[in-house]
């Protein structure tokens, strides 16, 4: 009996501290802020590499989306005709001037019996446009920045079509100034507002 006695004396004795380690880390636990261990799991390079191409196609999609809707916007602008006047001649299929008004640009067509001229000047190199104004026609003349004369004049225009035209001239060259998108608007449209600007001047 001494001897169970004794080795359960021993037994208890080296167990004991066992028993009181988790509480003395218990205890412990806020003075060196212990968390309990969390796995991190790292990307694979070819998880990265995957996500990298992933937005590279993303954005080079965007980028031609944009492009394109661009070079659509440019080719409405080029080839909507506003407005076209021509001047009084008695004889219109020999000798007729034209001015032809497009969204982003002014042609002037020179028709003689043998010669055929053309200039285009585009709406934001324009500074000014004049109206001449006499008994029965008009004459306008256009100044650009740009081009080598500096001036184009078209006579024996209509005095309503004359001040028309430079009314949208204007009016678009007023767009351009505050970089207005005027694609968005139908021919008849972009018209009334360019009307309603003119008003308001």
């Amino acid at each position: 009996m001494f001897v169970k006695r004794r080795l359960s004396q021993v037994i208890d004795s080296l167990l004991t501290p066992l028993i009181l380690i988790p509480k003395k880390i218990e205890k412990l636990r806020p003075h060196f802020d212990l968390q309990p261990h969390e796995q991190t799991i790292e990307p694979s390079p070819s998880t990265s590499r995957e996500k990298g191409h992933e937005e590279y196609l993303k954005n080079r999609m965007r980028k031609k989306e944009e492009t394109k809707e661009l070079v659509n916007q440019l080719v409405k602008k080029s080839n909507r005709r506003i407005l076209s006047i021509s001047s009084f001649s008695l004889f219109p299929n020999l000798f007729k001037n034209t001015i032809e008004i497009e969204e982003s640009r002014i042609i002037f067509i020179f028709q003689q019996p043998f010669t055929f001229q053309s200039h285009s000047i585009d709406i934001a190199d324009i500074s000014n446009v004049f109206i001449d104004s006499a008994l029965f026609f008009a004459s306008m003349q256009v100044v650009s920045r740009t081009f080598t004369e500096n001036t184009i004049s078209i006579g024996y225009l209509n005095k309503h079509e004359a001040n028309q035209a430079r009314m949208i001239i204007e009016g678009l060259r007023t767009f351009a100034r505050a970089k207005i998108d005027t694609s968005v608007y139908e021919k008849e449209e972009l018209i009334k507002k360019l009307e309603e600007l003119h008003q308001t001047r």
